[in-house]
């Protein structure tokens, strides 16, 4: 088995108390389900992260991968550029990853840049991670324009090259659901944005992973959402195994819809 788990993580950064001041507090549910998700992962002790992150560097026709010898990012951008992080990249499984992708013509590899320090959505989960975890290696990937199918192989293709390596991986997909659940919050209230919401976590709750993507791209931009297709790439690493998933928490506190989620794989699907 190469897939071992994957976590569907949001990245409020008031999430960490450094910048939240106590407006961590507000979101208990979520904080306690990052700290279980977090268990979960040290428990697996996992060779590789893959972090599928919304705030990697996005192009409109291509799926940027991160590379170099290593991640480091402050969250300078939110008055807090004491709080550091660093984590090597597996350079091997990127280098495999973007010749795999080329091979099945998948538009996606380490061509572009990205600025220093914008990528929230990978800083937070690595940060809680750090604190219980860190004999791993890193592979950093952002999302795209691109059609949601395209995304959706990328991921079969990671779960292809985690195998080939024998690397014992554990994917992190980090986005926040729905930004216009509320008229009070910082988007405003679509009602798109809740119908959204529910049915993603009702989805997952059930165990439909073709949640993902049953929806329609269109509609989707009108509920406000910046995970959905780190989801899609963690649905399609997922294909063919036996997962069992669970919600952990869902909140609504400040107007946008924070889910994290698990899903532990058991083995291989068996042929019908």
């Amino acid at each position: 088995m190469s897939i071992e788990a994957a976590f569907i993580l949001p990245h409020p950064p008031l999430i960490i108390p450094d910048i939240g001041r106590g407006e961590e507090r507000k979101i208990p549910a979520s904080v306690d389900a990052y700290k279980e998700v977090m268990d979960k992962i040290r428990f697996i002790k996992p060779d590789t992260i893959v972090l599928i992150s919304s705030h990697c560097s996005i192009y409109s026709d291509y799926i940027h991968i991160a590379s170099g010898d290593f991640y480091e990012g402050t969250m300078s951008r939110f008055n807090a550029g004491h709080l550091k992080i660093k984590a090597t990249y597996d350079k091997a499984f990127v280098s495999a990853l973007e010749e795999k992708a080329k091979k099945e013509k998948i538009r996606a590899g380490t061509l572009g840049s990205e600025p220093r320090d914008m990528d929230h959505g990978s800083f937070i989960p690595l940060y809680f991670l750090n604190e219980v975890y860190k004999d791993f290696k890193l592979v950093r990937m952002g999302i795209s324009f691109l059609p949601f199918d395209e995304h959706e192989s990328l991921g079969r293709v990671i779960a292809r090259v985690s195998k080939e390596l024998g690397r014992k991986t554990v994917i992190i997909a980090s986005g926040d659901l729905s930004h216009k659940l509320k008229a009070s919050g910082p988007y405003g209230y679509a009602k798109e944005g809740e119908e959204f919401d529910d049915k993603l976590i009702e989805g997952i709750e059930k165990g439909d992973l073709s949640i993902f993507t049953s929806f329609d791209p269109i509609w989707v931009e009108k509920a406000a959402e910046c995970g959905l297709r780190t989801f899609i790439i963690m649905k399609g690493a997922l294909e063919g195994l036996e997962v069992t998933s669970k919600v952990l928490s869902y909140e609504k506190t400040f107007g946008v819809g924070y889910g994290v989620a698990s899903f532990m794989v058991k083995g291989d699907k068996e042929n019908d």
